[in-house]
């Protein structure tokens, strides 16, 4: 299928590695025109190398920390006016909520929240002036499945889902979708490192921990990044444009409703 987005510029949050990674090298594939992001600088630059040599795709790797507001005016600097914004950054690592502190909580939600409304301030109206807009969000399969030790990670990701769902029926008219991408367990260096603290704390393996999760998924798998670029990429294609306002969950079936 050809997605009609060759030529289109991205910018893609922390996406040096992980569902980011997977996110920019999909569009990228589809022949978009994209900016990478991440902090450690080697890191990004060995990304970018991979990803333009795999596809032949246009790549500008910024290193810059998307929570700062001089993070974001980098990103915005390589592409003033994109076309399509991927919001991604990290969560917050797990910790039982009686332990949070004010500053902790604060820095939670300006990290997966406040930032990403930030930047689609930044961005929405040129893209309502062209009326081509794609935005998506990588939120968490906890947003609708909750999980404890999770709690700061969730809270701030549903708050981000609902404070954009008015705002994606008030640009759609314009071409302009935004829309939620609620990822389950994935094979990714966060995933493996959550396995591996709760495998420390429970005095077991990583193995174990993780073959004892996988039983809780009707896939019985984890997810593979490449999918989830793949599911990213539909939703900022040509295509999609009558799609905006919804949550994907691509967790393998783990949430146990019909809707």
């Amino acid at each position: 299928m050809d997605l009609g987005i060759a030529g289109r510029k991205a910018i893609v949050c922390a996406s040096s590695r992980g569902l980011g990674k997977a996110c920019a090298a999909a569009l990228a594939e589809a022949g978009c025109e994209v900016v990478i992001n991440g902090r450690d600088e080697a890191r990004l630059q060995a990304t970018a190398m991979e990803i333009a040599k795999a596809t032949g795709a246009k790549v500008i790797p910024v290193a810059a920390d998307v929570a700062s507001p001089d993070g974001q005016q980098a990103l915005l600097s390589a592409c003033p006016e994109p076309d399509i914004l991927v919001n991604n950054n990290a969560g917050p690592p797990v910790r039982d909520f009686r332990e949070l502190t004010r500053q902790q909580m604060l820095d939670g939600v300006t990290a997966n929240m406040i930032v990403a409304v930030e930047l689609l301030q930044k961005v929405i109206g040129p893209m309502t002036e062209r009326k081509f807009g794609r935005i998506v969000n990588i939120t968490s399969g906890s947003v609708k499945m909750p999980l404890a030790g999770l709690d700061l990670s969730s809270g701030a990701r549903a708050g981000l889902t609902a404070f954009l769902a008015g705002v994606a029926r008030s640009v759609a008219d314009r071409n302009v979708t935004i829309n939620n991408l609620l990822p389950g367990a994935f094979h990714t260096d966060r995933a493996r490192t959550m396995l591996g603290r709760l495998a420390e704390k429970r005095g077991t393996t990583a193995e174990q921990v993780a073959a004892e999760r996988i039983a809780t998924i009707p896939a019985r798998r984890f997810g593979d990044p490449p999918e989830f670029g793949a599911a990213c990429t539909f939703l900022c294609s040509a295509q999609a444009g009558y799609i905006t306002g919804q949550n994907l969950l691509i967790d393998g079936g783990a949430f146990p409703g019909a809707f």
